[in-house]
């Protein structure tokens, strides 16, 4: 087996399709079908069979995969200290951010650490902070930048704590906020735990939810247009967005806060990309 195979046979496992997994390898079908042969017949045993819609791997299919995605992972990580032996920074940072600090201040992080250091490349995955919370537990990223409070095992240091807001159209009365329609959006746990736990200090009704959007942007555009009130961490919020904002307080006064945190595991100092972009970020939390 060579680096080909084990990504050939990783991505088989993910997809359990051999069409799909042949599309994300830019490969063929029957050249990614030809190369299963061959890995079967060095194996002397099948390695997957067929069924409706797909494939199911063999035991000893499974076993290979787990193999495969172990070898390239230490391919990886070779690679990452091989070009971290030169006295120049330069190499892969791979990172995994929660989207809306991918949205709202990443570009300009990466932006001006690429002109500091212009040999280093971005791997970058984004999404909810639990999908970026398993992509450090699997050591697919270097680096994670999350929002919410998440055990880890590594080092953990606070990047910053921002304020949640309700936003609206026209002025509120906060003491009147159950009897206004609400627009709710598909999010991460963390976040929607902390938006409830507030309501439910301060209110013994649940809010009037008139809308349902999949996105935080999209709730914000149906609040530019009058459809109804919600509450957005202040990251995506602009002076342009022309909208009134009230910073949420509990009813102790202490306000709603969400923290960013930044998480790695320490043998990743080792690597003088990360190490650099951890003093960047530290030197640059203002951004």
């Amino acid at each position: 087996m060579d680096e080909k195979d084990w990504i050939a046979i990783r991505v088989l496992y993910e997809e359990k399709n051999i069409s799909r997994a042949a599309e994300r390898l830019y490969i063929s079908q029957p050249a990614l079908t030809y190369r299963l042969k061959n890995l079967e017949k060095e194996f002397s045993t099948n390695l997957f069979f067929k069924i409706k819609g797909g494939i199911e791997f063999t035991s000893e299919g499974i076993h290979l995969a787990g193999y495969a995605e172990e070898m390239v992972k230490k391919l990886q990580k070779t690679k990452d200290y091989m070009l971290n032996m030169k006295n120049e920074v330069r190499g892969m940072l791979r990172l995994g951010v929660s989207s809306n600090f991918a949205q709202y201040k990443l570009p300009e992080i990466l932006k001006k650490f690429s002109t500091q250091y212009p040999h280093v490349q971005f791997n970058v995955n984004t999404g909810w902070s639990t999908e970026i919370m398993h992509l450090l537990d699997s050591s697919s990223v270097q680096l994670g930048i999350l929002r919410g409070n998440y055990e880890w095992y590594g080092i953990k240091s606070l990047l910053h704590k921002e304020r949640l807001c309700l936003i609206s159209k026209k002025e509120v009365d906060l003491d009147n906020l159950p009897e206004l329609p609400f627009i709710n959006y598909k999010t991460d746990s963390s976040l929607k735990n902390l938006i409830n736990g507030w309501w439910h200090d301060r209110f013994p009704e649940p809010p009037f939810v008139t809308m349902e959007t999949d996105r935080q942007e999209t709730c914000k555009e149906m609040v530019k247009n009058d459809l109804g009130v919600s509450i957005l961490p202040e990251i995506c919020l602009q002076p342009s967005d022309n909208l009134h904002t009230y910073g949420l307080s509990y009813k102790n006064g202490k306000p709603v806060l969400r923290n960013t945190w930044l998480m790695y595991n320490q043998d990743s100092l080792k690597l003088s990309t990360v190490k650099n972009f951890i003093d960047f970020l530290n030197k640059n939390s203002n951004l």
